[in-house]
């Protein structure tokens, strides 16, 4: 089901009581890009730490910005079977009294999407609004002032228009006379009310609906009596509501705590962070703190998956897309009861006849999906089969308690961030120390591409004739110590940090120094007492 700013305000209580209903909802969103090349180092790594993986993420969702948002919401009926609505949100930053909002696009992310049939023009015309508090709280401030604007050329020249056929029209109206402004569509139905309020005080305004806005003539002292009514429509709270968007739904989201699912999900939360609630954080550990006390129980499904694969005979994935057929068409579990039921709501029902990868809505369908095959693998494995027929998804989440708010980090320093403790460190191949001969000049570029046809290792500059090198495949590593072994100018070698690191050798060549001045005093010492 897909969902604009024009029909966004009327679905919004369908939703909430659908969510309220929900045992789990799963979340996917599509972006502008997700690594700018205009930052310096922005690309992930496996030298990263969380926290410097973070800032180098922040700097990119500070870049780009969301076009579409799914939501799945996974609702259990009586038996054995969860009932899935699937909604693609198209989003766009609010523009109504508040500095402009920047976003750059990645051609690459642009393409990519393209190619996949994404409609960028439902994105810019149709786009659902949203703010975070920061913005709303500036809004707000603007509005009670009266000092609000409007950001962008294109509302100016249909406000312009509109002020136009009013200013024409009420010369010759009179008292009660009424016309109607056309074609208004989002923000341009509050805005043009509060332009023409604003610049004359012999006018009514209301909306009619259909993009129509109702203006009649009224004296001053009528209309200060219809703004102190509870039907005018132009009322502050209704117009933070209107501008808010998209941030209203996120609000119900957080305030009804139910388990949130994604893949791979770090960039949503961070986004979902900057978007709706605040801007991120410098700080790493408050941003998890923040994810933690918004959402208390995140689940990602790469983390899940991975779980699946070395506790059940599951082939290798690499993707949401190939976890989910692998799970559909592969009989894992023979001697169990079978699967729960996921049955696609009837104005969902196109996700049930054909794929639609990188659509938001459809991957947060996947997503779900996999959440609830992948837990009743895992209990059933747990339990030896002995499994109720209509598990409850409590005794999924039990199962999954090991993987609850631990959510999957790539090639970086561990496997998953845990945003309800600490992170933990991952096992991965010893790092390699690359010492060069005879060949001068040689920089971390030329070093990757050198061995780059043999693995993919990240690389870094340990000293002027030194550098480390990072996989994270024991295959590859093996294969490289094993085939450099006599190479006339690179002396590949396991890291030792007590033998490579410059630190510990500056160290102890202090060390040996402070010795050797240490025994020559004692010597010499000596030989002054003879």
């Amino acid at each position: 089901m897909e969902v604009g700013a024009e029909g966004f305000a009327q679905r919004l209580p369908r939703l909430r009581r659908r969510i309220l209903r929900a045992a789990f909802v799963a979340l996917d969103m599509e972006f502008t890009g997700l690594h700018s090349t205009s930052l310096q180092n922005s690309e992930p790594s496996l030298f990263d730490s969380p926290a410097e993986r973070y800032v180098k993420a922040r700097q990119s969702v500070q870049h780009f910005t969301l076009v579409q948002l799914g939501l799945a919401i996974f609702s259990k009926e009586n038996s054995n079977k969860y009932v899935v609505h699937s909604y693609n949100f198209f989003l766009f930053p609010s523009t109504l009294g508040i500095k402009d909002v920047e976003f750059t696009l990645s051609a690459s992310s642009i393409q990519f999407l393209s190619y996949y049939g994404f409609d960028y023009n439902k994105f810019l015309k149709d786009g659902i609004p949203y703010m975070n508090e920061v913005q709303e709280k500036i809004l707000r401030q603007r509005l009670l002032a009266g000092t609000w604007k409007v950001c962008s050329n294109a509302d100016r020249d249909v406000l312009k228009k509109a002020i136009d056929e009013v200013t024409t029209w009420i010369a010759a109206a009179k008292e009660e006379d009424t016309m109607i402004l056309q074609d208004l569509s989002g923000y341009h139905m509050i805005e043009v009310q509060l332009v023409l309020r604003q610049a004359l005080e012999n006018v009514w305004t209301e909306p009619l609906g259909d993009k129509k806005v109702m203006v009649k003539k009224v004296s001053p002292e009528h209309r200060q009596l219809l703004e102190n009514s509870s039907y005018d429509h132009c009322q502050k709270k209704l117009i933070l509501l209107s501008a808010r968007g998209f941030t209203n739904l996120f609000q119900i989201l957080v305030k009804v705590k139910k388990p949130l699912v994604g893949h791979n999900m770090l960039m949503d939360l961070m986004h979902l962070h900057d978007k709706f609630y605040r801007p991120l954080p410098e700080s790493y550990e408050e941003f998890k703190r923040n994810i933690h006390n918004l959402f208390p129980v995140i689940i990602d499904t790469k983390t899940v998956t991975k779980s699946v694969q070395k506790k059940c005979l599951f082939p290798r994935v690499s993707s949401l897309v190939e976890a989910y057929a692998v799970l559909c068409s592969s009989n894992l579990n023979p001697k169990g009861p079978p699967c729960p039921v996921i049955a696609l709501a009837s104005g969902c029902s196109r996700y049930a006849e054909k794929k639609f990868p990188h659509e938001a809505g459809y991957d947060a369908f996947l997503c779900g999906s996999v959440l609830l095959m992948s837990a009743h693998l895992l209990l059933c494995r747990s339990t030896d089969g002995a499994v109720e027929a209509e598990p409850s998804f409590s005794q999924y989440l039990a199962v999954l308690a090991e993987h609850v708010n631990k959510v999957n980090f790539i090639r970086g320093g561990v496997s998953s961030i845990n945003f309800s403790g600490e992170d933990s460190p991952c096992r991965r191949p010893p790092a390699l120390v690359v010492h060069v001969r005879g060949w001068p000049g040689l920089t971390e570029g030329q070093i990757y591409q050198e061995f780059k046809a043999r693995c993919r290792f990240d690389v870094r500059r340990l000293s002027k004739n030194q550098f480390i090198l990072l996989s994270n495949k024991y295959k590859q590593v093996k294969h490289v110590l094993r085939d450099y072994r006599h190479h006339p100018h690179l002396q590949v070698s396991v890291y030792r940090h007590w033998r490579h690191s410059p630190s510990v050798n500056c160290v102890l060549q202090i060390s040996g120094i402070v010795a050797l001045w240490s025994l020559l005093a004692f010597v010499l010492g000596g030989s002054r007492s003879c």
